[in-house]
């Protein structure tokens, strides 16, 4: 194992959209603030989407106007259409992302048309983002299971990979957005994807619906990949994934990297009182493990 793994805070977006309740966007920008002082510098703050389908998202560009005064910090917005990355360049994005689904029952569930439709939708956006000098960041969702069409094979994974690859994506995020996948299958699919996109351009972006994230991770660290997505507090889940979960919780991330002897740069105590606060605000314990354990330490003294 290498000492260095760059870890990708997803709460602030695809943590908080998934929530039922709603954040402002002061309590947003007063999130990535404490995330960023806990020592988080890449963060995903936004999605520049219809406020119909995802209203916890409206106010991003203030969101990201808000927090862009950190010269050191990277953060990253979600953008679907050319009406988005109309929006998001007009309020300084300098990294986008883009999605795409494994699985086609996802795809037409999600945003209702089918993966190569989905593609050809955000083909025009990367192109105007890269002659544009803006880094585009590539997901794909449902890597290991899909709610709707059950298991997802790897070839379908890479096909997906590849394109968003070759249209330029500096990386390629697999996000196991129902949580199934089991060490092994995380594993092969990584050695698979890797045969296409290099290993130190893929992030695995795992949910713990099943509890094996962190197994998970551990599988394809031990495979070369080197960039987790998590998000503080697990955070999240996926409406479109009846009983998933949210994302690893970055702190569980964190604990588990610095016992293997790997710098993160993050301070727990402040991260785990970032955790709490957004916590507070949406009404519900942290599902994380260890900022469970460092409150109930805490409660106790």
């Amino acid at each position: 194992m290498s000492d260095q793994v760059r870890i990708i805070e997803v709460g602030p977006r695809d943590g908080l959209q998934n929530e039922k309740t709603p954040v402002s966007v002061a309590a947003r920008i007063a999130f990535i603030e404490a995330l960023v002082g806990a020592g988080l510098h890449t963060i995903e703050v936004g999605a520049f989407v219809s406020p119909k389908a995802i209203p916890q998202m409206v106010g991003s560009d203030q969101v990201l106007r808000g927090v862009n005064h950190h010269p050191d910090s990277e953060f990253h917005v979600l953008v679907p259409n050319q009406k988005g990355y109309d929006a998001a360049r007009a309020a300084g994005a300098k990294v986008i992302a883009v999605f795409a689904s494994a699985s086609e029952g996802f795809s037409r569930a999600n945003i209702n048309c089918s993966v190569a439709e989905s593609i050809e939708r955000f083909k025009p956006v990367v192109a105007r983002a890269r002659a544009d000098g803006i880094k585009v960041r590539g997901y794909i969702s449902c890597v290991l299971g899909c709610p709707y069409d059950g298991e997802v094979k790897p070839q379908a994974v890479v096909d997906v990979a590849k394109t968003l690859w070759d249209l330029g994506c500096y990386e390629v995020s697999l996000g196991d957005t129902i949580g199934v996948g089991t060490p092994l299958k995380a594993r092969h699919l990584l050695r698979a994807v890797a045969g296409t996109v290099p290993m130190a351009h893929l992030a695995m972006h795992f949910h713990d619906t099943y509890g094996q994230a962190l197994a998970n991770l551990y599988a394809g660290m031990e495979e070369g990949a080197r960039v987790i997505d998590s998000a503080a507090g697990g955070l999240g889940g996926c409406p479109y994934a009846p009983g998933a979960t949210g994302n690893v919780a970055t702190e569980d991330v964190v604990y588990m990297l610095e016992g293997m002897g790997i710098a993160t740069g993050v301070d727990m105590p402040k991260l785990v009182v970032a955790t709490n606060e957004i916590s507070r605000l949406i009404g519900r314990p942290p599902v994380s493990r260890v900022a469970a354990a460092l409150n109930a330490k805490r409660a106790a003294r």
